[in-house]
């Protein structure tokens, strides 16, 4: 027996086609959403994460800062207890520097040379005084620059010719001078020098 379809077979094709084709749209719009909707939640919690560190990251800035800035100042309260510090030890250094000074004058003045007056101004000494020549003026600036960890930096300031009358009848020629030195601090003439190396005491070496 034959079967013979009367139906309109190319519409029910292309119906099947609409279909089928509606439905794959459908399928790849709601794939679509879904991956969309997953990108979409992945990148929020990725900025979310993110930010998270930043705000992490912002409060340790902060809490450093204020460290580095109780630092400085501690450093700057340091400073200034050494500044006091030193500035005390300065004076009671200074209360013997007279002793000092005129312990080197009298052990570094030749003979021939007399001091007349002398004038302290902070650490720089006036000495004005009468040699017997201009030999024992150089004398005494080599002394004074070499042979005194006291005493630094002998200048001459003048030196004139004049004359002393030792009796009526007995005149000598003089050299009168005025010279400038400078005077050490106890504590600066404690400092061994630059380049200095340090020798080990024999407690150390044992």
């Amino acid at each position: 027996m034959i079967l013979i379809n009367l139906l309109p077979h190319r519409e029910a094709a292309r119906k099947r086609r609409r279909e089928t084709f509606y439905a794959s749209l459908g399928a790849a719009a709601l794939a679509g959403g879904l991956i969309a909707g997953a990108a979409y939640v992945w990148y929020e919690a990725q900025i979310s994460g993110q930010q998270a560190k930043n705000t992490y990251l912002q409060s340790e800035i902060t809490k450093l800062e204020a460290e580095i800035k109780e630092i400085s100042t501690l450093q700057t309260e340091i400073a200034a207890l050494r500044a006091r510090q030193q500035a005390v030890e300065d004076l009671q250094g200074d209360r013997n520097l007279p002793v000092h000074l005129m312990n080197e004058l009298v052990r570094q003045l030749p003979d021939g040379v007399y001091l007349a007056s002398m004038k302290q101004e902070n650490q720089a000494v006036t000495l004005q005084g009468v040699a017997q020549s201009n030999e024992r003026v150089s004398e005494l600036l080599r002394n004074l620059g070499n042979n005194s960890p006291w005493l630094v930096k002998p200048e001459l300031v003048e030196i004139t010719a004049g004359t002393v009358a030792l009796s009526p009848r007995d005149q000598r020629r003089v050299a009168n001078f005025t010279m400038r030195i400078g005077v050490k601090r106890p504590t600066d003439a404690q400092k061994p020098p630059p380049g200095a190396i340090p020798v080990a005491s024999p407690a150390a070496k044992g």
